[in-house]
């Protein structure tokens, strides 16, 4: 089985609509993937109904989470999307969005840089506004090649001169929420130190012991080193690793089934789960 346990669409900041996204990750010779916006489950419907036959769909969401200071993400798999304290603050999040971002352009507006908010709406077309969408724009008008080039401390990276703070889950809230509602979660990427500051092992143990399911060790943002190190901790704390690909379509350079999931540690997270389940392609729309 190939199993991607991470991948975005235009619900949040990708560049696939959900139907898009599914049919692209059976053409990509997947077995199950998982779709994961940021803070939002709007997607799950669309790609529900346009599943192949012989694809999985998990459905999920990576949360926006910040410890110590520390901006960093939490995947959260099967859970009840209906559930009301982990859907108010879903909501909370995804409400912040929006003024932060304008305020990312008023900032970009004042090193000099022409973006407007027309021309990132444009970008996040249904999505969640966010950085993705500003970088995209940055992008477009030549200032940066690519979108991870506009996260950098000289423009949209955390503390960067364009960077401007959001509602951010606590992460041990985070996990309470998510239990509660039945679901899975993994901390992706916790060691992509390009992105920024990262939280340190000793916080990923106390997550641990907080309930956290496991951590995303197999991701393009990590180092073989990083991989190496993280493999290790996660065996020290006892919690699974996953392998994702983060697929954003174009947005970014990786591609569906970059990196999987172990099929007995996918088991086990569908094991765990309570508050949904897997759903399997019945041939699409």
């Amino acid at each position: 089985m190939r199993i991607d346990l991470h991948t975005h669409s235009t619900a949040s900041d990708g560049t696939d609509t959900p139907a898009e996204l599914v049919r692209n990750a059976a053409a990509a010779g997947l077995d199950v993937v998982a779709l994961t916006d940021h803070d939002t489950t709007r997607g799950h419907v669309e790609a529900v109904a346009a599943l192949p036959v012989g694809l999985t769909l998990v459905t999920g969401a990576e949360l926006s989470c910040r410890v110590d200071g520390v901006s960093l993400h939490m995947l959260a798999y099967l859970f009840d999307p209906d559930e009301p304290a982990l859907l108010a603050e879903r909501e909370l999040v995804r409400d912040d969005r929006v003024p932060r971002a304008q305020g990312m352009v008023a900032k970009l507006n004042g090193l000099g840089v022409p973006v407007t908010w027309e021309q990132v709406l444009r970008i996040a077309g249904d999505g969640s506004v966010g950085r993705p969408h500003v970088a995209t724009a940055l992008v477009e008008l030549g200032v940066v090649p690519t979108v991870s080039d506009a996260f950098t401390p000289e423009w949209l990276a955390d503390g960067g001169r364009a960077y401007v703070e959001k509602h951010e889950t606590d992460p041990f809230e985070a996990i309470r929420l998510v239990k509660a509602a039945g679901g899975v979660t993994v901390f992706a990427h916790p060691g992509a130190h390009k992105r920024g500051r990262t939280v340190p092992e000793a916080t990923i143990a106390e997550l641990a012991a907080a309930g956290l399911d496991g951590i995303e060790v197999d991701h393009m943002d990590h180092a073989p080193d990083t991989r190496a190190r993280l493999r290790g901790l996660a065996e020290e704390l006892g919690l699974l690793v996953t392998g994702s690909s983060d697929y954003h379509g174009s947005r970014k350079t990786c591609v569906l089934g970059e990196y999987t999931t172990d099929p007995e540690v996918y088991g086990e997270i569908t094991r765990r789960a309570t508050g949904a389940f897997p759903v399997p392609g019945t041939g699409g729309a």
